[in-house]
């Protein structure tokens, strides 16, 4: 993957092992981005699976982190553990 996507790493992609995630700053661009990792997944006889794909979200879970427009964020799902937490007596 980090050869096939050498060129793209970093600035519009993202890899590890067999996960990607495509990003853009401007929604405008994000046809574009896609459009081009997808002639290099053809280029390549690449295959997705169409299960573990998401097109248009913001946010969501790569890799254990939850990723925003702002950055990498802390998992709400996990801080809730923290904030029902009963307040400590002593």
């Amino acid at each position: 993957m980090n050869k096939v996507f050498r060129a793209e790493i970093g600035d519009m992609l993202e890899v590890y092992m067999d996960d990607m995630i495509v990003k853009s700053h401007e929604e405008t661009d994000h046809a574009a981005h896609l459009r081009k990792v997808f002639e290099q997944v053809r280029r390549c006889k690449m295959r997705f699976n169409p299960e573990k794909c998401t097109f248009g979200v913001r946010a969501g879970k790569f890799l254990g982190f939850y990723l925003t427009e702002r950055g990498i964020e802390a998992n709400p799902i996990k801080c809730k553990a923290f904030t029902e937490l009963p307040t400590p007596d002593s």
